[in-house]
């Protein structure tokens, strides 16, 4: 081929357009591609929180808000019931009165946890009205009347009075038994006890204070049976329970161990959220599940145990030592100490507060993520998030949330699937799914 030749057969292959004499057209993206592209992510968060109308965020914040003042009030009652307890003697005379009932140490312990926790929830059952009943239904959060919001209490204290006894038994046998070591031990038995009735709750205690059935609906239950097969969840049958006959809060829960695992939700998010928001929901309860959240929760709260006991045995024996005598007080294994020790933990939680919340917090922001993932529903989990939003301040300061919440604020969580949203604009499902506010 001449020179000539080889040059035009390049200038075809490179420039085919310019040499047939045509010029080039841009492919406009399809529509839901360019709106992808141009999905901006703070503008969507935006205006998800501006769905709130301003008198129900209002409300929503002063309730939340109110919780900061309800904690330092709870610990301060607390602290004021054990010190009459203390002060008057009479934790010294509920021992002496299981003293003369019966010889048996053990059978002394549970007697005198009866009367303490009797005792002490008549005593403070005021700021608990308040705190249950009256705050509840001004807020516009609470459906009971008083008669089975009483009734409610009643069996709470019950469940109290039992699993108390069976944690106070050994905690203070363990103090007879080991003396100086008695706090590491101590630890470790309520982090095997808080196994335990996690491991028995689903089936035996929460049906105490709702009906559960079998949900019927597979629009609803297929999907999320199929997404818990898909994760590994040994869960064969969903439930859902009644808690409209108490709250208007929405919830769910993947629980239980060995074999007890359940899905349950209640009757609110049924009634209240269309299905992409059921599945968002689901999904992150399910996250749960699947990270194990159950041993890491444990664990770490386990840690913050040992150092709360840790913190009880120093302060315990010089606290005695000064007005033992005065109180009636023997000593460590002495279960009259008991308000001695409450308080102490009492305090120990509140300055820990933070803590315990970043790790709570930590976990819920871990699911939050599994779910998105797991179910790719960020409009449906958005407006779920507003709606749990009800009842939490919707947009903290940065302080606030380290502090007092538990869970990530809405603002986090929305920001979080909107962020989400804007990584998989691409994806089929995402690009031809809700159209998010901007």
């Amino acid at each position: 081929m001449s020179r000539a030749g080889r040059f035009v057969l390049l200038a075809i292959l490179l420039f085919p357009n310019v040499v047939s004499g045509q010029t080039s057209t841009p492919v406009p993206p399809p529509a839901n591609q360019a709106i992808a592209e141009a999905f901006d992510v703070r503008a969507a968060v935006e205006a998800y929180l501006a769905k709130m109308p301003p008198a129900q965020r209002a409300r929503s914040d002063a309730y939340f808000e109110g919780d900061y003042w309800l904690l330092l009030w709870d610990f301060l009652s607390t602290v004021a019931v054990m010190w009459l307890l203390l002060r008057f003697r009479w934790s010294a005379r509920m021992r002496n009165l299981a003293e003369r009932l019966t010889h048996l140490r053990p059978l002394q312990t549970a007697l005198y946890w009866v009367q303490f926790i009797v005792i002490v929830s008549a005593v403070t059952f005021p700021l608990g009205l308040y705190e249950g009943y009256f705050r509840e239904h001004r807020y516009g959060l609470l459906n009971q009347t008083f008669g089975p919001w009483m009734w409610d209490q009643i069996v709470m204290l019950l469940v109290s009075v039992v699993l108390g006894a069976m944690l106070m038994v050994p905690l203070f046998g363990l103090v007879r038994r080991l003396g100086k070591s008695w706090w590491v031990w101590g630890a470790t038995l309520t982090v095997v006890f808080a196994a335990f009735v996690s491991l028995i709750a689903p089936v035996y205690i929460a049906p105490l204070f709702n009906k559960y059935k079998t949900l019927q609906d597979p629009h609803i239950k297929d999907p999320i049976l199929s997404m818990a097969r898909a994760n590994g969840i040994p869960a064969t049958d969903v439930y859902e329970f009644d808690a409209s006959r108490q709250t208007k809060r929405i919830s769910a829960n993947v629980s239980g161990l060995f074999g007890t695992t359940r899905i349950s939700m209640n009757d609110n998010l049924l009634k209240r959220c269309d299905h992409d928001e059921i599945i968002a929901v689901l999904g992150h309860e399910m996250g749960h599940y699947v990270l194990n959240h159950a041993a890491l929760l444990l664990t770490w709260y386990g840690l913050l145990f040992l150092a709360g006991f840790a913190f009880v045995n120093w302060g315990y024996g010089r606290i005695v030592n000064l007005y033992g005598a005065d109180w009636g007080v023997r000593g460590l294994d002495d279960v009259a100490g008991l308000p001695v020790l409450a308080a102490l933990m009492s305090f120990f939680f509140l300055v820990a507060t933070p803590v315990s919340n970043t790790i709570t917090r930590s976990a819920e922001a871990q699911a939050d993520i599994f779910g998105i993932n797991a179910v790719r529903k960020p409009d449906g989990f958005a407006r779920a998030t507003l709606m749990l939003s009800e009842y939490r301040k919707l947009d903290p300061s940065p302080l606030e949330e380290f502090v007092f919440y538990d869970h990530p604020s809405g603002r986090s969580r929305i920001l979080m699937a909107m962020r989400w949203k804007l990584e998989h604009r691409n994806d089929w499902d995402v690009k031809n799914g809700p159209v998010s506010p901007q």
